[in-house]
């Protein structure tokens, strides 16, 4: 893994379809408006792309916190862009600032942290302890 510096940013863009409705995840009886965990899937990409270029052969990082704000609806039809920047590098422990827009309004907004993983490893764990 390279150095990964404060500041570097990512974005994720999305726009918004019947997949991604809350109505759809929860309760039917819900407007047709964008899912807080398709939000927030769109923030964790955006993380993750602030930092890939940093990232060496056989590595990744998996989503290890989220706190977020789910600030306003959003409809089908609607971009969602995502953005994300590392407010703090701990070892291989990353920390972002993070949120989200559709174009009209802030919809989310928050905080994320990922932890930068050796893929090779990871798997190997995942088949000693199924």
């Amino acid at each position: 893994m390279a150095s990964i510096p404060v500041g570097a940013d990512g974005s994720f863009t999305l726009v918004v379809t019947v997949e991604h409705l809350a109505n759809r995840f929860k309760d039917a009886m819900l407007p047709p408006v964008l899912a807080t965990p398709v939000m927030i899937m769109a923030m964790e990409n955006a993380a993750l792309n602030a930092i890939k270029p940093f990232l060496g052969a056989g590595e990744s990082a998996v989503g290890t916190r989220v706190d977020v704000l789910h600030l306003a609806a959003t409809p089908v039809g609607r971009q969602v862009v995502a953005r994300a920047r590392v407010t703090k590098v701990d070892g291989r422990r990353i920390e972002f600032e993070i949120e989200a827009t559709d174009g009209v309004a802030p919809i989310g907004t928050g905080t994320h942290e990922r932890l930068v993983i050796d893929m090779l490893r990871f798997v190997e764990r995942l088949k000693q302890n199924p």
